[in-house]
């Protein structure tokens, strides 16, 4: 037994050494190495504790920081997208231009606290799926009866599947690892992404099989028999088998065990202050309170990820009011007079200057602007059939769902506007001060500030000597199965069908604009207005480029793409390249604009080939008797470089 362990750490150190972006990640322990051996590789219980490592690992992707709590790997997947920029404009290397940056050795190895995560996708990444094969090659070594273990095998391969499949939408062609490896191994081929796919999709048809429905689970959180069904269905789309994952999502749909939100459920949160913002309830409001998103009167939710309680020795901490709001409290918002005054100041309570009726602090939480939507976000796209949707929940300031820099009032005692609107003509800087943003996605309550009189920042979930924080999230809900079906529909040249379905989640947000049919344009408009800050948007829009090419149906513009050839382009004018950089020169109003510069000269700028990102440098280095394919566009790239085309082959590869 000794003997196994000690090959497996050698193993795991291998990987290691090929995957992680720097080499002091070398001194931090393995995680898999902290369980006993005769637990791990011989026990139910073992096999459970790496399972419970796994499943943590995917609320990192949310909530993992380097500095400050202020930017997790997560909302590096809006930087690259129709949707947001960086905004944080008094730092030097803000993530502005990736067209000049992003290259093997920049941008994918570290990256910075306040710049990007970017390089966090590779090695943790590779750090889950190291962790699924622990399970996977282990586990028939395991006495267990057959039932409970094809249930273990098909919540590895979820684990499993699901990094991949994030993996070959932001690198394409990646090293397949399919076991623990037990000896060093230092010539890896990249496996091509048709491929992985085809093994990602024959691993979930095991798990949608064999893993169990939540209702029949003791536990929330853990993979289960629907959240296989929508990554399955995932992969059927990028596959283009479009029947299949009509069937997948169908299957969701029709369970009697979930159904969209109609009305309000679980305990209305009033922020703290409901008087400076006022929020009246509303089911959009309820849905994404942290303490409502996992309970069972929630119908709509089909995996979550639990964030909550000191006591349980896993809560993160997490600032998305802070890290995701304006940044209101500025000294680049200030007012005409002289001298100029700060139009907005964050009193603390004990402020001989408090006025609850002005105090945003704990209406609305003190932003910073790092992720700065576009205006396409924040306008355009609540426009449907030619006029704007004031009935949508989502986006409704009457409800105080929405808010928006211009709704605030100056709120410094010395002004002479003390009471009045914002103004626009104030902001020395409208990147990160002025703009609009989704208030009922990002409050979180911030327990620790609230319990001290003289905090002047309230920031997102944190926790008190009294209370613990919550900051639960979603993982998977019912919403998106309606649109993953839609876009299914439209591939098949159902477009009306298609309609039909997104028209169900905009009649829950009590839209008064309903489609009698739909563009690709139209389904990717409606994820975003209803999945922002909960699905992967940047390797969304590589997944749907990619379907779109398999399919061969016109993108809202007519523009059609050959799935050969729709990823070899490079550029930053506004022609060519695939859907996703087309959506961004549509709908991005900063990128390529040559208007928006930023400190020191940056630009926001994005190319063509910036579609995948770069194979981190370390990783080819590593390798240093294999080669790796580089992305093209990127230096290094080389279309000769052999790899394998079928999985068998890599698989066999690793003996």
């Amino acid at each position: 037994m000794k003997r196994f362990y000690n090959i497996a750490i050698i193993g795991a150190m291998a990987v290691s050494s090929l995957f992680t972006s720097c080499s002091e990640d070398f001194l931090k322990p393995d995680p898999l190495s902290m369980y006993s051996p005769e637990n791990t590789f011989t026990s139910e219980s073992g096999i459970r504790a790496v399972l419970t490592n796994a499943d943590r690992s995917l609320r990192n992707y949310i909530t993992y920081y380097e500095h400050a709590n202020l930017v997790t790997p997560f909302y590096t997947m809006y930087l690259h997208t129709d949707l947001a920029v960086a905004g944080k404009t008094d730092q030097r290397t803000i993530w502005a231009d990736p067209a000049l940056r992003l290259t093997p050795t920049n941008g994918m190895e570290g990256g910075g606290s306040e710049v990007n995560q970017l390089s966090y996708f590779w090695s943790e990444t590779y750090e889950g799926i190291k962790a699924a094969n622990t399970i996977i090659t282990y586990l028939p070594r395991i006495e267990m009866d057959e039932t409970t273990k094809n249930i273990y095998l098909g919540r590895a391969y979820f684990h499993r599947s699901f990094r991949y499949m994030h993996l070959v939408f932001m690198f394409k062609d990646v090293p397949l690892i399919t076991k623990t490896i037990e000896s060093p191994k230092f010539d890896y081929r990249s496996t091509s992404r048709e491929a992985i796919l085809k093994m990602l999709v024959e691993n979930m048809e095991f798990a949608v099989q064999h893993v169990t429905d939540q209702k029949d689970m003791s536990e929330i959180g853990l993979v289960n028999k629907g959240a296989c069904r929508m990554l399955l269905a995932k992969l059927y789309l990028a596959t283009g088998a479009w029947d299949k994952a009509i069937e997948q999502t169908d299957a969701l749909i029709n369970d009697p065990n979930y159904e969209l939100m109609h009305d309000n459920f679980g305990t209305f949160i009033e922020p703290f202050n409901n008087v400076a913002w006022t929020v009246k309830r509303n089911v959009i409001w309820d849905m994404h309170r942290a303490e409502n998103k996992l309970i069972a009167a929630n119908k709509e939710v089909i995996m979550g990820m639990p964030n909550r309680g000191l006591s349980s020795n896993s809560f993160i901490a997490f600032y998305t009011m802070r890290a995701l709001g304006a940044l209101w409290n500025s000294g680049n918002l200030k007012t005409d007079e002289k001298p100029e005054q700060r139009a907005v100041e964050a009193y603390a309570r004990s402020n001989a200057n408090y006025d609850e009726q002005y105090d945003y602090l704990r209406a609305i939480g003190r932003g910073t602007g790092y992720l700065r939507p576009t205006w396409y976000f924040q306008h355009s796209m609540w426009n449907v059939n030619g006029v704007e949707d004031n009935g949508d929940l989502r986006h409704s300031k009457e409800f105080g769902n929405w808010v928006h820099t211009e709704d605030l009032k100056v709120n410094n005692v010395k002004s002479k506007y003390f009471g009045q609107p914002l103004q626009k003509a104030w902001a020395n800087d409208t990147i990160r001060d002025w703009y609009g943003w989704p208030h009922y996605k990002i409050y979180l309550q911030d327990h620790g500030a609230e319990a001290k009189n003289t905090s002047t920042q309230f920031n997102g979930a944190s926790s008190s000597a009294t209370q613990d924080g919550c900051a639960d999230w979603y993982l998977y809900r019912l919403a998106e199965a309606y649109l993953l079906r839609a876009e299914a529909k439209f591939y098949k040249g159902d477009p009306t069908g298609a309609a039909s379905d997104v028209n169900e989640i905009r009649k829950r947000a009590h839209c008064t604009q309903l489609y009698n049919t739909v563009t690709i344009g139209d389904i990717m408009a409606e994820r975003a207005r209803e999945l922002y800050l909960e699905e992967w948007r940047y390797p969304e829009m590589s997944r749907v480029s990619y379907c779109l090419a398999l399919s061969r149906k016109p993108d809202e513009w007519g523009n059609t793409y050959d799935v050969d050839t729709y990823d070899k382009q490079s550029g930053i004018d506004d022609n060519g390249g695939s859907y996703w950089y087309q959506r961004i020169v549509h709908y991005n109003d900063f990128y390529n604009k040559n208007s928006n510069l930023v400190l020191n000269g940056h630009y926001y700028t994005i190319d063509k080939h910036n579609l995948y990102l770069p194979i981190p440098q370390s990783a080819i280095d590593a390798n240093r008797n294999g080669q790796l394919r580089q992305n093209y566009g990127y230096t290094g790239y080389d279309e000769s470089i052999p790899m394998w085309t079928t999985w068998e082959e890599a698989a066999a590869s690793e003996e």
